[in-house]
């Protein structure tokens, strides 16, 4: 497997989520991601509670592929960094054992500079060191 800096993969990642310019953000997306990676969120408290009064026993969202996956990280973009002012960090906690990275990261308010939120990811990288699979936990 391609040699890859856990911490500098959690920083590149997280990037992405608050990159302004459409043109590099897709091509942030192209470099970090396998052509057919998968995001995978465990979704908010409020999303599962409406899906269980739905009838369904979970919920699981998935963005599968660039176009997919470059569609969640704007609508992410618009709601949370243009309309309501946050800005995301990597927490400097990026481990990687094997083909696995596991980070935490903080939603942070511009204005303020209070932490707002965070949550847990788990990237499964692929042989070339691009993101195969990716297990978002937001808290």
């Amino acid at each position: 497997m391609t040699e890859v800096d856990a911490q500098d993969l959690a920083a590149r990642y997280i990037a992405q989520w608050t990159e302004p310019d459409a043109a590099e953000r897709r091509a942030s997306i192209e470099r970090l991601w396998a052509e057919n990676g998968t995001h995978v969120l465990h979704p908010p408290q409020d999303i599962r509670t409406a899906a269980a009064a739905l009838g369904f026993d979970h919920t699981t969202l998935v963005a599968q592929g660039h176009d997919a996956i470059e569609t969640r990280v704007t609508r992410s973009y618009e709601r949370f960094v243009a309309k309501e002012g946050f800005t995301f960090r990597p927490s400097g906690d990026a481990v990687r054992l094997h083909d696995v990275v596991k980070f935490t990261w903080e939603a942070v308010s511009t204005e303020s500079g209070d932490v707002m939120g965070g949550g847990l990811e788990v990237l499964v990288l692929d042989d070339d060191g691009r993101i195969k699979t990716d297990y978002m936990f937001p808290s």
